[in-house]
């Protein structure tokens, strides 16, 4: 059928209004929560499109996550600097690594498909380490089976791009994942003690549910991307920023995760891992980034709901 004019704005978890998003002029977004069969492996998908002179060359930011995989059905390049690296043009079907840095994104408009992969799904969909594409972004068609990459862009270059995605993307993904990991259920414990607050030392807790130093560091080179200090640093700081980002006060230091000695150490990360201050990142025009972190929490707050 193909795409023509702007996706429809939304999403299939109900009681979500995409009238809630917040989208600029000239855009539309859908972000859809995967299969339950799914829910461990595929963070998320989201599709974002945009048309028009007011979108050309618009600059966009993007925050540090997890991997991912992004298909360009734009017919315009995109451009994306991570690091000291620059995609230009970013190729249509990419994996992204695991990354520490924001990225800076240059668009001229059409639309773009994006599954978020967490380390349970790196296990089950690639064969290489992760540690090989931390912070890098490369052609998908390296990591996976070309032919494969080619029907998942080719059945999504010919649906509507907007409500058909989530369906092409569950049936690939659910089709596609090898067999589970036998490190399954370390990884699981992993992510459970990344997520949690309380972890000080990503090594020490570990130990304590029996997954020695040696294995600990091997697990997260080959199915996170880093080592594990850099995973509980970045979620630390992530979660510190997400906090003042909500409270729109970058200057209140009460936020940040009690582990930080002092407002120095924070913003020690923050250069880490945004390339500049949080009033810095805060202050830039971000508004598709805006919109789809409102988005992605209301998706998620209505699946919650729906499940209690």
């Amino acid at each position: 059928m193909g795409h023509s004019g702007m996706i429809e704005s939304g999403t299939h978890t109900p009681g979500v209004s995409a009238a809630d998003f917040g989208l600029p002029p000239d855009t539309a977004l859908r972000v859809e929560r995967p299969d339950p069969r799914l829910a461990d492996y595929i963070t998320n998908y989201h599709v974002l499109d945009s048309e028009g002179p007011s979108v050309a060359g618009a600059v966009e930011y993007m925050l540090p996550g997890w991997a991912a995989i992004r298909i360009v059905l734009a017919d315009n390049p995109i451009v994306l600097t991570l690091g000291e690296t620059t995609y230009d043009p970013l190729p249509a079907a990419s994996l992204y690594g695991t990354t520490t840095r924001a990225m800076r994104l240059v668009t001229n408009g059409g639309v773009t498909v994006g599954a978020g992969i967490s380390p349970l799904g790196w296990s089950r969909l690639f064969s290489e380490p992760a540690e090989r594409f931390r912070d890098r972004i490369v052609p998908l068609k390296t990591a996976m089976d070309p032919a494969l990459v080619r029907d998942l862009t080719a059945r999504l270059r010919a649906s509507d791009q907007g409500p058909a995605v989530k369906a092409i993307l569950d049936r690939f993904f659910i089709d596609h994942m090898g067999p589970p990991s036998r490190h399954e259920p370390a990884l699981r414990a992993l992510m459970a003690l990344i997520d949690n607050d309380e972890t000080e030392d990503l090594a020490s807790a570990a130990q304590r549910i029996g997954i020695d130093p040696t294995r600990l560091r091997r697990l997260s080179m080959r199915h996170f991307g880093f080592p594990p200090k850099t995973l509980l640093i970045r979620a630390r700081f992530m979660r510190s920023f997400f906090k003042m980002r909500a409270a729109r006060d970058p200057g209140d230091y009460s936020l940040i995760a009690g582990a930080y000695c002092d407002a120095s150490h924070f913003l020690r990360d923050a250069r880490r891992f945004l390339g500049m201050t949080p009033r810095q990142f805060l202050a830039m025009h971000t508004p598709y980034l805006d919109a789809t972190l409102r988005a992605h929490a209301l998706v998620i707050r209505a699946a919650k709901a729906k499940n209690v």
